[in-house]
């Protein structure tokens, strides 16, 4: 049985800092990834990143060549194309998966960088329409929804950006939240509402999706259960992201958001398992940024408790 006195699972930017980190360190490293790049969430993010302190890109993927080559440059291993398929929390050893063999790794310390992945509506047709390729990106996809009638679900900042950035592409944009009240930014808000080429629908829930090659259509259900079919060539489902926490649910403490609770250095109530990134981190303080800190945070705390050993 292979043994690594820290395993990484995820390799988008929280695992890729911990592993350069770990490596700087001298401390004896491995990152999982179940993807065949690394990167993570960066390659669904199509506009300009500003806000990266030292490196300005046009867009995710730049980014991720960006952190890649450093991490190859540095000689860390790493494994992609490798799914993690139990967590033993008490035999300190993960099964994983890796085409068709399987094999075991013991760990001293796990650190979970499994991100977060976009929350689903759960009506009937939307994993058809995902399994079809109906995912779009309001910054990205402009072109490919012109002259359309676009449905966009959800009522943060990312469903009210989207709306604007295609209103002034599609031929209808309807912005469709089950409530009244809107998570997104004030001046999101009013920059939507006042918009003429936008029908912002509220107290309204989609419950299907149809179509059987592309969306024609959803099926609504207003709170006084009004019910009516819209006809859409697309839609943009805005609901926000969950964490990636299945593999260790009930293993460590999770918070009532599903969130990976942790300490001041990202330790979870189990003494050799570590959280950053998505994992454990509220949405509205995520970024690229905190991430990356906070594997770096995990690896210098790691490395004092291997010294002290």
């Amino acid at each position: 049985m292979r043994h690594v006195d820290v395993l990484i699972i995820g390799g988008g930017p929280a695992g890729i800092s911990a592993a350069i980190w770990c490596k700087r360190l001298g401390i004896d490293c491995l990152l999982l990834e179940e993807q065949s790049q690394l990167g993570g969430q960066l390659f669904n993010i199509f506009n300009e990143i500003i806000d990266y302190p030292g490196m300005r890109t046009k867009n995710g993927i730049e980014m991720q060549r960006e952190m890649v080559k450093h991490f190859v440059e540095m000689d860390c291993l790493y494994e992609v194309n490798t799914k993690v398929l139990f967590i033993d929390e008490r035999s300190k050893t993960v099964k994983v998966k890796k085409q068709a063999k399987k094999q075991e790794i013991c760990y001293t310390y796990l650190i979970l960088a499994t991100g977060s992945s976009q929350r689903k509506l759960g009506v009937p047709g939307e994993q058809q329409m995902i399994d079809r390729g109906e995912v779009y990106s309001a910054s990205a996809d402009g072109e490919r929804l012109k002259g359309k009638t676009v449905a966009i679900i959800g009522g943060g900042d990312r469903a009210f950006e989207g709306a604007h950035l295609l209103s002034s592409k599609a031929r209808e944009v309807y912005l469709i939240h089950r409530s009244t009240r809107f998570k997104a930014r004030e001046q999101y808000v009013e920059r939507v509402i006042s918009n003429p080429c936008i029908k912002v629908m509220t107290d309204t829930e989609v419950t299907a999706i149809h179509g059987d090659r592309h969306v024609t259509s959803i099926d609504l259900e207003s709170k006084n259960k009004e019910y009516k079919n819209l006809l859409v060539d697309a839609i943009l489902i805005r609901l926000g992201v969950a964490p990636n926490v299945e593999l260790i649910k009930g293993k460590v403490a999770t918070a009532q958001n599903g969130l990976i609770v942790t300490d001041d250095v990202h330790q979870s109530s189990n003494p050799f398992i570590y959280a950053i990134g998505d994992a454990c981190t509220t949405p509205l303080f995520s970024s690229i940024s905190s991430s990356t800190g906070q594997g770096t945070i995990v690896a210098k705390h790691i490395s004092s408790l291997l010294t002290e050993a």
